[in-house]
C-alpha cells in the first residue's frame, strides 16, 4: 500500500535540505512550548506532591511515613527496628531509604525538631541544635509512633478522608490525615519548591486549641489573646514585638527574633548557655565566637567549649577577672548567632492550589476542612445504624412465627430458593431476608430475638440525634470544640521559649563604645604594629625594633579609625584601631598576621587609612602595568573583616601608593632606566582585581622594580624622562640621578 504524502506545511523541518531522510529530522519547537511540555510538570509536581505543607500540617513523605507506621500497629505495638518501617514505607514513598530515614528522624523525639513529635525514639537520632551530631543507621534505632498519633488518625476508617491510589495502584493511601488539631500551626515546617517556599514556625499545642475553640466562637475574636507568639523546642527567649507578630497573623510573612538563656554561675566566673534560637546550631556560635576572639573583638572570654551531653545542650563561656556578664551576653547578641532571627512564609497547599495564609485565614480554612470530616464520620457513623436497624426490623417479623420461618426454611429443597422463600412468607428484602437465614441454630430462641429487637428503639433514638446534628451545624462545631479541649487537656505542655517584652529586654542593651583619641600608629616591614598616644610617644625614647626590621609606615590618626591591610596573597584585612592596644615606642608591637588570623606564610605589605573611601590606591607590577583602583571599591556594608581579590594577581605586586591627589610619578626597571608620567594618564576603575594599564614597555629578561613621587626622588633633570602617554619604554638613568655619588681619586 502506498504511503501517503505528508502535506508541505506539515512535514518537519530538517536543518540540512542535504539531508533526504536518511538521518532523523531535528524538529523546531519553540521554548515555550518546551517549558509548558517539560517543565511545568515537573514545577507543579514538587509544588503539589512534595515541598509544600497541606492543611492537616504534613507533606506527603510525612503522611506516607506515619500511615505505615499506623498499619503497622505501631500506635500501640512496640518499638521495632527503623529500617523495617523505612521498607515498608517503600510501599508508599518510591524515594530511597536515605530519604524516608532522614524524614522519621526530623519527626522523632530524638530530634528535637518538633514541639510535639511524632516518632517516639530509641537510639541515636541526633540532635536539630547541633550540625555534627548525626543520627546512627537505622538498623541500629527503633521507633514506634507517639500517643498524640492516636488524634491524627481518630476515626480514619469511618470515611472522614479520602483515600487515593498509590505510585503503582497496589494499595491506598490517605490524601490527608484527619487530625484532631490545627497541626499546621503546632509543627513547624519548612520546603523549597519550584518558584516558591513554605517556612512554618511551630505554635505551643494548648495556645493553639484555645485560639481555634476561641475562633469557632468567634472568628473576629483577638488571637494575640490566646496565640502569644511562636514556640520553638529548642527554648530561647523571643523578643516580643507586636508590629512582627500582627503582621504574621495577618499575613502569613514576617520575622521573630530569639536569644539564647544562659546563667552565670558567680563562684566558678562561668557563662552557661543552655537554650538557643531554634534557627542556629552549637558549631556556628562557636565558630562565630572564635572569629570574633581572633579578631580581637571580644577580650572577655578566656575559654569557650561544647559542654552538651546526655542531660541536655550546654555552651560553657570562661570569663577574665572583672568581666561584666551582662555586657559581654549583650555584644554576643549583637555579634552572634546567639540572636537569631526566624522567617516565617505560611505558604500552604489548598484544594491543590499554594496559598500564603495569614493565622485567621489558616484557622478559617482548618475549621472548614475539619466540619467536612465530621460531617463525613457522623454520616459514615449514621449510614451504619440504618443498616443495622433495617436488618432488626426483618428479624422482628419472625419474632411472631418463629416456627414459620424454620418450616420454611425446611420444606425449601433447594438451598437458593431459601431467600425469596423467606422474603414472600414473611414480607421482607433481600438484606433482610439473608440476615435472618445466617441466624446461627442457638440463636433462633425467643430470648435472642427478642433482646435484638429491643436494640431497635436505642437505634431509632440514636440516628435521630445522629441526624439532627448533621442538619445543626452549631451541634458540629461543639463536636470539634470538645476535640480540642480534649487534645488541650491530654497533650498540653508548658511554652518552652519564653517571652521577653520591652521592658525586661532593657538591661540587655549594652554597648560598650570606644573611646576615641588621637594616636599615632607605625608599621615595620616584618608586620609589627604599634598604637602610640603622643603623650607617651613624647615620654619615650627611640622606637624598639627587631633585628632587621625598620619602619615602613606611621600616621597620625584617632583611635576609632578604620583601617586596611594589605597582604601578599592578594588580601586586605579590615579592622578598627580600637581593637589594638595602646603600646609604648619600648616595644615591639603587636604581630599582625597572629593578631588578624592570616593564612601560613602570608605578611602585610601596606596600610591604609580610608576614612570615608574617597581617593584612590596605585598599584604597580612586576611586567610594568599599573592600576588605578577607587577606594571606594573596598567600602562593604556588612562588617567582613577580610576581602579576597584585593588586587590583581596576574603578575607579582611591586609598590602599593596611596593618591589622594595627581602628580607625577617616576617608575624604574631593573635595566636601570625611568620614566615620569603624570597618574591623570591612569583611568580610575571599580573593579579590584584589574591588570591595570602598561605603564613602561620591558624587554625580556627585565621587570619594573620601583615607583616613587617625583618629589621623593634624587633626579635633577626631569624633562629626560618624563612621557606624555603611556606606556613607554623610559631613558636610561645619569649617574647624577641615581643619588649615589661617583667615587673619585
Amino acid at each position: 500500500m502506498a504511503k501517503k504524502k505528508q502535506p508541505e506545511e506539515n512535514r518537519p523541518k530538517v536543518n540540512n535540505p542535504n539531508v533526504m531522510g536518511l538521518h532523523a529530522a531535528v524538529v523546531e519547537q519553540p521554548i515555550t512550548d518546551t517549558l509548558e511540555l517539560n517543565y511545568m510538570p515537573y514545577a507543579m509536581s514538587v509544588i503539589v506532591s512534595r515541598a509544600i505543607p497541606e492543611i492537616d500540617g504534613f507533606k506527603p513523605s510525612h503522611r506516607k511515613l506515619l500511615y505505615t507506621m499506623y498499619q503497622m500497629g505501631l500506635l500501640t505495638k512496640p518499638r521495632t527496628k527503623s529500617a523495617n518501617i523505612v521498607g515498608q514505607t517503600m510501599k508508599l514513598n518510591p524515594h530511597g531509604d536515605a530519604a524516608i530515614y532522614d524524614t522519621m528522624v526530623r519527626l522523632s523525639r530524638g530530634y528535637g525538631a518538633l514541639l510535639t513529635p511524632f516518632v517516639d525514639s530509641k537510639g541515636n537520632f541526633g540532635k536539630s541544635y547541633s550540625r555534627d551530631m548525626s543520627c546512627a543507621a537505622p538498623r541500629y534505632t527503633e521507633a514506634k509512633l507517639t500517643p498524640i498519633c492516636a488524634e491524627l488518625f481518630r476515626d480514619i476508617d469511618a470515611d472522614t478522608v479520602d483515600f487515593v491510589d498509590n505510585y503503582d495502584n497496589t494499595m491506598k493511601e490517605p490524601a490527608l490525615l484527619p487530625t484532631t488539631f490545627p497541626n499546621i500551626l503546632v509543627s513547624a515546617n519548612s520546603g523549597i519548591a519550584v518558584g516558591m517556599a513554605s517556612q512554618f514556625c511551630g505554635f505551643n499545642l494548648k495556645e493553639v486549641c484555645d485560639t481555634t475553640v476561641a475562633y469557632l466562637k468567634n472568628p473576629q475574636c483577638d488571637l494575640t489573646e490566646t496565640l502569644l507568639a511562636p514556640d520553638f523546642p529548642t527554648g530561647g527567649e523571643l523578643l516580643a514585638d507586636p508590629g512582627a507578630l500582627g503582621e504574621i497573623y495577618e499575613t502569613g510573612r514576617g520575622s521573630v527574633r530569639v536569644r539564647a538563656k544562659y546563667r552565670y554561675l558567680k563562684e566558678e566566673n562561668l557563662i552557661e548557655i543552655y537554650e538557643i534560637p531554634y534557627s542556629t546550631t552549637v558549631e556556628a556560635i562557636l565558630d562565630k565566637t572564635a572569629e570574633l576572639i581572633k579578631a580581637g573583638k571580644i577580650r572577655e572570654i578566656a575559654d569557650m567549649r561544647d559542654e552538651t551531653d546526655l542531660s541536655g545542650l550546654k555552651i560553657a563561656i570562661d570569663l577574665k577577672r572583672g568581666t561584666d556578664p551582662q555586657r559581654l551576653m549583650a555584644k554576643l547578641y549583637k555579634l552572634t548567632p546567639l540572636e537569631d532571627s526566624f522567617a516565617c512564609n505560611f505558604n500552604v497547599l489548598i484544594a491543590g492550589s499554594p496559598r500564603v495564609l495569614g493565622v485567621r485565614q489558616i484557622l478559617e480554612e482548618w475549621t472548614a476542612w475539619r466540619t467536612e470530616s465530621v460531617r463525613r464520620r457522623i454520616y459514615f457513623v449514621l449510614k451504619k445504624k440504618r443498616e443495622k436497624l433495617h436488618l432488626l426490623k426483618g428479624l422482628k417479623r419472625i419474632l411472631l412465627d418463629i416456627d414459620k420461618a424454620i418450616r420454611i426454611i425446611r420444606e425449601t429443597e433447594e438451598e437458593s430458593e431459601v431467600i425469596p422463600n423467606l422474603m414472600i412468607g414473611f414480607g421482607i428484602d433481600q438484606i433482610q431476608a439473608e440476615y435472618v437465614a445466617e441466624i446461627k441454630l442457638r440463636n433462633i430462641n425467643k430470648e435472642y430475638i427478642l433482646k435484638r429487637v429491643q436494640e431497635t428503639a436505642t437505634l431509632q433514638d440514636e440516628i435521630e440525634d445522629l441526624e439532627d446534628t448533621l442538619n445543626d451545624p452549631h451541634r458540629v462545631k461543639r463536636i470539634i470544640m470538645d476535640e480540642l479541649e480534649a487534645v488541650a487537656q491530654k497533650y498540653a505542655e508548658p511554652r518552652r521559649t519564653s517571652i521577653l517584652y520591652d521592658h525586661e529586654a532593657e538591661a540587655l542593651e549594652p554597648e560598650e563604645t570606644a573611646e576615641e583619641y588621637p594616636v599615632h600608629i607605625f608599621l615595620s616591614r616584618e608586620g609589627y604594629f604599634k598604637k602610640i598616644t603622643p603623650q607617651s610617644l613624647r615620654m619615650s625614647g627611640e622606637q624598639k625594633l627587631k633585628d632587621g626590621d625598620s619602619l615602613a609606615q606611621s600616621f597620625e590618626t584617632t583611635s576609632a579609625a578604620e583601617i586596611m591591610f594589605f597582604t601578599d596573597r592578594c588580601q586586605v584585612y579590615k579592622t578598627r584601631l580600637s581593637e589594638f592596644e595602646d603600646t609604648k615606642a619600648s616595644a615591639l608591637g603587636e604581630y599582625l598576621p597572629a593578631k588578624l588570623g592570616m593564612e601560613a606564610g602570608e605578611s602585610v605589605l601596606y596600610a591604609v587609612l580610608p576614612g570615608e573611601y574617597t581617593g584612590s590606591l596605585l598599584f604597580f607590577f612586576e611586567n610594568g602595568k599599573a592600576a588605578r583602583v577607587e577606594l571606594s571599591a573596598y567600602r562593604t556594608t556588612s562588617n567582613r573583616r577580610r576581602l579576597t581579590g584585593a588586587y590583581s594577581d596576574k603578575a607579582a605586586l611591586v609598590k602599593m601608593i596611596r593618591l589622594d591627589q595627581d602628580g607625577e610619578m617616576a617608575v624604574y626597571s631593573t635595566e636601570g632606566r625611568c620614566l615620569i608620567f603624570h597618574t591623570a594618564l591612569l583611568a580610575p576603575k571599580t573593579t579590584r582585581t584589574t591588570q591595570g594599564v602598561g605603564v613602561m614597555s620591558l624587554k625580556p629578561k627585565y621587570h619594573l622594580s620601583d615607583a616613587r613621587w617625583v618629589g621623593d626622588t634624587p633626579i635633577s633633570n626631569c624633562g629626560r624622562y618624563r612621557v606624555r602617554a603611556v606606556p613607554a619604554t623610559g631613558a636610561l638613568l645619569r649617574q647624577e640621578d641615581t643619588g649615589v655619588e661617583q667615587l673619585t681619586l
